[in-house]
């Protein structure tokens, strides 16, 4: 009796210890950090399609977002998938496409991590050669893969409050595992 007595309470043990890992796995996973897969080709090079990364759901707590952020967030027309692009624009920031290339508050962005160069569709949110103010509590977000991305050239800036949160670690392929750092100099955050 007192062997099967002690194999219960063995038992018992290890079920408290998964449960208890287990809640703290959910407590990471629901309010702290998100693995996120990528689907598309929208920021190549940068990031390829099936690669495996990590997002901070807590760092917008202690910050507000920066320009070359990137950033996972609910779309705009079906709040079911998610996006992930990079913050191009902040609130009251002044954005003009023209020539193909960006123009933030009047600085021409150097973009060594973009694909090619900036288009722009018809009937599109952005207009060739026509500036646009970033709303307040919104940002404007591209992809790296300019002619591969819907973002806010076509539906125009995201509220803040549909961020999910911040990419900050690539896990998956191994070969480019590491953290990710945003290429905008200081001056241009």
């Amino acid at each position: 009796m007192a062997i099967v007595k002690s194999i219960i309470n063995f038992v018992m043990d290890i079920l408290e210890t998964f449960v208890f890992i287990g809640s703290i796995f959910i407590v990471i996973y629901l309010f702290i950090l998100t693995p996120n897969q990528v689907k598309g080709a929208s920021m190549e090079p940068t990031f390829h399609n099936g690669d495996y990364i990590l997002t901070s759901r807590i760092t917008y707590k202690f910050r507000n977002p920066q320009r070359g952020d990137v950033i996972v967030f609910r779309s705009p027309k079906n709040p079911d998938i998610e996006y992930i692009k990079r913050i191009i624009g902040l609130p009251g920031d002044k954005i003009l496409i023209e020539n193909n290339e960006v123009y933030v508050n009047g600085i021409k962005l150097e973009e060594a991590y973009i694909s090619a160069k900036t288009n722009l569709w018809e009937g599109g949110f952005i207009k060739e050669g026509v500036p646009i103010i970033v709303p307040a509590d919104h940002v404007f977000v591209m992809g790296d893969n300019r002619p591969r991305s819907s973002d806010s050239r076509e539906f125009g800036p995201i509220p803040i409050d549909s961020i999910i949160g911040q990419v900050f670690y690539r896990y998956f392929p191994t070969t480019v595992m590491g953290v990710v750092h945003n290429p905008f100099p200081k001056s241009l955050r």
